[in-house]
Formats: structure tokens, sequence, C-alpha cells
């Protein structure tokens, strides 16, 4: 019932600039926090950015800080994660999640994930 809808996706040169979307519905409204996840070809998948739902804090992996934004719209129920200076190494399937316990924001535990939308990054 809980769904969780990535798009934003595609092909960026190196430099350039992507924003994913993450819309969210069946009964997540209260939800605590919301994270991008990040799994490369070959790789285990990543935490890559994470929000609480309410207060707006935020948190980065170091390799995006000062290059990711992670957002929200409440009112919309969204999620979003803007890239710039993109990176070869950026490249990978970018999955949204939800559903992590109070405090947890900033690790694995999420319960619901989207399908993932590709991002290639070429050099």
């Amino acid at each position: 019932q809980v769904q969780l809808v990535e798009s934003g996706g595609g092909l960026v040169q190196a430099g350039g600039s992507l924003r994913l979307s993450c819309a969210a519905s069946g009964g997540i409204v209260s939800n605590y926090a919301m994270a991008w996840f990040r799994q490369a070809p070959g790789k285990e998948r990543v935490l890559v950015a994470s929000i609480t739902w309410t207060s707006g804090s935020t948190s980065y992996a170091d390799s995006v800080k000062g290059r990711f934004t992670i957002s929200r719209d409440n009112a919309k129920n969204t999620l979003y994660l803007q890239m710039s200076s993109l990176k070869p190494e950026d490249t990978g399937v970018y999955y949204c999640a939800a559903g992590v316990t109070y405090g947890r924001a900033w690790s694995p535990e999420y319960r619901y994930w989207g399908q993932g939308t590709q991002v290639t990054v070429s050099s």
C-alpha cells in the first residue's frame, strides 16, 4: 500500500546537474525520515542523503557533500535530490526510501523502497 515512485534520472555529462523526485503515497504522511540510496554497478547500495520530515534535518555521505541537496515538500509528500557537479562515480541506480524508526534516519533500516531511477554520468 505504501508507494514510492522515483523520477528524474537520465544521462548527463560530468559537471552537469539532475534533480530526482520521489512521490510518496499510502499512509506515510507522518513518516519520520526519508532518504536516497545509490547502487553502483557491481556494488552494494549505499546511503547518499537523508532528511527528517518534520524538522528538515539533513545528512550526507562525504562523497556528495557540497554537491547534492536533499529536500522535501510536505504538502506534496515528495522528496527531492538536487545533484550538481556530477561525476562519473555518481553513476548508479538511485532509490528513494521511507519508513525508518525514530533516530535512525542515517541508517540502512528503511522498510519501504521505490523501484529506482538510473543516473548515468559520462566523462
